[in-house]
């Protein structure tokens, strides 16, 4: 049980590292940024498997030890358990006045010793005990336990622990979990190959995805507007989708945050939003030769944000740019620009311009959120003494050199040339699409987890004797003791109930008599 606990400890410290850095079967994009940011550090880290510790050697040992650990603590136990319920109650100890709640009582008037005890037996089984007659020394007495309960329930827990380390192990096996970047006005469907990134369990058979097509109506942001303290807050996200089955029957739904969408055997939680500005770039006979709506990766609170686009045909060199897009752009007192207000108010897009080689055509794989300028010439910004390309929604600007255009297209169908930017620019929303088959059963054990727990913890396990003593005058007295196994504040108050319900309260003067023959312990000299 030690073992088992310590290494529930380590399994619980050996998960924190899960939640300081990115992990790649969740936030791939978040991995790939945490490289570009700590090139020295992320190799390291890499190498630890930091980046995949809930299927990483050390995680997953600790977790087989703390299954095999469980599984020793449980088998003993249930053995000497299943012994305890089938033993009868112990006998009754000689002299009772040394255990809790002592007290004695009168045999009721009209009633012999064995009546009585056969009684107490009666009303002792009534609440619950089992129950043993036994002679002791030739005075008839009975033996009362209960409480078995408490074990059943601690086994009940640990067995539950157990099956939830098992079920969770299944659902890991046989599902998997991918995400998806959906742009406002644009479709997903549930097959491998739509994915931007996909995690397999390691039994996952591809025919295991239904098919569905997923729909992007819109995505609703709110911010705080009235406490001055917290302007510009997210109070809440809503996607606005459209599912689509095989059959082409289509239902509206939405997705919230910590409110996921359940649909063909998966769940579609709502990671995380951003803009996606549409950019078109044309030649220089006005051609179009790009143009497509960019995610945008937040940078900050205020969606201050970062993309990159790529123009691999249609222009005499290849065209990378990497762009900086303001919701609210101001200007700091160093002349840069930042967002100070995550909704649409002000928005400004600005456009970093490198011509050359991409590294696309060599069939290595390149993210669409990077751009490497090794190999590229920088045409604006920087110390190329040409300004950035600063555009607001419907704006033109030429590429130097007479190359073409790049417009940021106004998404609101013109509205911005009247000054409302509220729906110019085009937002995305990140999904994950998660697919666990052992979710019931994890669901299960975790109501019996709790409710083992609670019973375990509450339910007191204790033995209560009622034995028919004779004096040396002659009289027959009842005597009534208890014992807990375990803490059991109210033991001494069920023994007096118990007398009090089968021979009747103490008389008064009796009580008195008891409580004046009791020594005064501040009488007595101290040394």
């Amino acid at each position: 049980m030690r073992t088992a606990l310590l290494l529930l400890l380590l399994l619980a410290i050996a998960a924190v590292p899960g939640s300081l850095v990115p992990q790649r079967s969740s936030d791939p994009n978040g991995v790939t940024q945490y490289f570009n940011d700590n090139p020295r550090l992320a190799p390291i880290l890499d190498s630890l498997q930091m980046f995949d510790v809930y299927t990483s050697a050390w995680f997953s040992a600790v977790y087989l030890l703390l299954f095999v650990s469980l599984i020793g603590c449980i088998i003993p136990r249930t053995k000497h358990h299943f012994e305890a319920l089938r033993a009868r109650p112990p006998r009754t100890p000689v002299r009772l006045s040394r255990l809790a709640g002592y007290t004695e009582r009168e045999v009721p008037e009209g009633a012999d010793a064995e009546a009585a005890i056969a009684d107490a037996a009666k009303r002792l089984k009534g609440m619950g005990y089992r129950v043993e007659r036994y002679d002791v020394q030739g005075e008839p007495s009975v033996s009362a336990e209960r409480g078995y309960l408490r074990e059943t329930g601690n086994l009940v827990f640990h067995t539950a622990l157990l099956g939830v380390l098992v079920t969770v192990a299944i659902g890991g096996g046989f599902g998997f979990a991918g995400q998806r970047v959906v742009v406002e006005g644009q479709s997903f469907v549930n097959t491998l190959a739509a994915f931007d990134s996909f995690n397999p369990g390691r039994f996952f058979d591809d025919r295991q995805l239904q098919p569905f097509r997923l729909s992007l109506e819109g995505l609703d942001a709110v911010y705080e507007t009235q406490n001055p303290n917290a302007i510009g807050q997210p109070t809440d996200f809503t996607a606005r989708v459209t599912i689509e089955d095989q059959s082409g029957e289509a239902s509206e739904q939405v997705v919230k945050v910590n409110e996921p969408l359940v649909t063909h055997g998966t769940n579609i939680y709502l990671l995380g939003n951003g803009y996606a500005p549409t950019i078109t770039v044309r030649d220089a006979d006005g051609e179009v030769v790009f143009t497509d709506s960019v995610p945008f990766l937040p940078q900050d609170a205020n969606l201050t944000s970062i993309g990159v686009v790529k123009v691999p045909d249609g222009l005499p060199e290849q065209l990378g740019m990497v762009g900086f897009f303001y919701p609210t752009q101001d200007v700091l007192d160093t002349g840069a620009f930042t967002s100070t207000y995550p909704d649409l108010v002000y928005p400004v897009l600005t456009l970093n311009v490198w011509e050359g080689d991409l590294g696309i055509d060599g069939g290595t794989p390149r993210s669409v959120y990077t751009l490497d300028p090794s190999g590229m010439t920088q045409l604006t910004g920087g110390a190329t003494g040409v300004d950035s390309l600063q555009l607001m929604p419907g704006e033109t600007a030429d590429l130097p050199g007479g190359r073409g255009s790049v417009t940021f297209e106004d998404a609101s169908g013109g509205a911005a040339a009247d000054g409302d930017f509220s729906h110019s620019v085009k937002r995305f929303a990140s999904f994950d699409v998660h697919h666990d088959p052992t979710q019931t059963w994890v669901l299960a054990f975790a109501i019996l987890i709790l409710a083992g727990l609670l019973t375990s913890l509450f339910v007191p396990r204790r033995r209560m004797w009622v034995k028919a003593a004779t004096r040396r005058d002659g009289r027959v007295v009842l005597e009534y003791a208890g014992l807990a196994r375990g803490e059991d504040p109210g033991l001494e108050e069920a023994v007096a109930s118990l007398a009090d319900e089968h021979a009747g309260p103490v008389p008064a003067a009796v009580a008195d008599s008891a409580a004046a023959e009791t020594p005064d312990d501040s009488s007595k000299p101290t040394t």
